[in-house]
C-alpha cells in the first residue's frame, strides 16, 4: 500500500473519530478534542451540532464580527429570525456585504421544490409543494423589504436539490446537511473555521452556485411583497 493511500485512510479514520466525538452531547472539553482532530486532518471542523437550531447563538456571534456574509438556504426562515436581525437593523456595523441564495419557487425543470416537499410531508403531513413555495416567496418579500435601505445586500435564486444550508463569513462557515425526511432545524450542522478544507469547499460551493444563479428581479420582489 502506497504512502499516499495510507495517508488517505488515516485521514478518513481521523475524520470518522472526529464526527463520532461530535455526536456525543456537546461540551467544551469535547469541542477541544474535535478541534485537535480537526488540525490533524485539515478539515477545519471545530464543533458539531446535533441539530441546526443549537448553532444559532454561535452564528449570531460570528455575524457580529463578520466583514461579509454569504447564505444559501432551503427556505430562508432563519434569515427572518432574531439571529439575523442585527444585519437588517444596521446594528452590525462591520458587515460590508451580504449575499443570499434562496430557491426559485417559480422554477419547473428539476422540480426540486416538489421533491423536498414530498420528503418533508412524510414527517409533516401539512407540508405541500405550494406551502414551500409560499414560504420562500414570503421570506423573499421580507428580505426585499428589510434590505431596501441598505447597500451591499444581494439576493439570487437557485434551482438545485435541497441538500445543504450554508452560512459563510470571512472567519467561519456553518454547514447543515439536510436530512431527507426532516426539517433543517433538526438536521446536523458543522462549524468549520477558516482556513480549512471544508471551509474552502463551502465557499467554493457558494461561489459556483452564485455565479450560475440569476439575480432576484425587482418586479418579482415587489409582486411577492404586494
Amino acid at each position: 500500500m502506497t504512502a499516499f493511500a495510507l495517508g488517505v485512510l488515516s485521514s478518513i479514520l481521523a475524520t470518522m473519530i472526529l464526527l463520532a466525538a461530535g455526536w456525543v452531547r456537546s461540551s467544551r472539553p469535547r469541542w477541544w478534542l474535535v478541534g485537535l482532530l480537526s488540525r490533524l486532518t485539515g478539515t477545519g471542523v471545530r464543533r458539531v451540532y446535533r441539530r441546526q437550531r443549537s448553532a444559532e447563538e454561535d452564528i449570531g456571534r460570528d455575524l457580529a464580527r463578520a466583514r461579509w456574509v454569504k447564505v444559501l438556504s432551503g427556505r430562508g426562515n432563519t434569515l427572518t429570525r432574531d439571529v439575523f436581525a442585527p444585519l437588517w437593523s444596521g446594528s452590525v456595523g462591520g458587515v460590508e456585504s451580504v449575499q443570499i441564495l434562496l430557491p426559485d419557487p417559480d422554477a419547473v425543470p428539476g422540480e426540486w421544490l416538489a421533491r423536498r416537499a414530498t420528503d418533508l410531508a412524510s414527517v409533516d403531513p401539512g407540508f405541500t409543494t405550494e406551502l414551500l413555495r409560499e414560504q420562500i416567496r414570503a421570506n423573499t418579500a421580507y428580505l426585499a423589504r428589510v434590505s431596501s435601505g441598505r447597500r451591499g445586500v444581494e439576493l439570487r435564486r437557485f434551482d438545485l436539490p435541497h441538500l445543504y444550508r450554508v452560512i459563510v463569513t470571512d472567519r467561519a462557515a456553518y454547514i447543515t446537511f439536510y436530512e431527507r425526511h426532516g426539517h433543517g432545524r433538526h438536521s446536523p450542522c458543522l462549524y468549520v473555521s477558516a482556513p480549512g478544507m471544508l471551509y474552502e469547499a463551502a465557499l467554493h460551493f457558494f461561489a459556483v452556485t452564485w455565479a450560475g444563479s440569476p439575480p432576484e428581479a425587482p418586479e418579482r420582489s415587489r409582486r411577492a411583497h404586494g
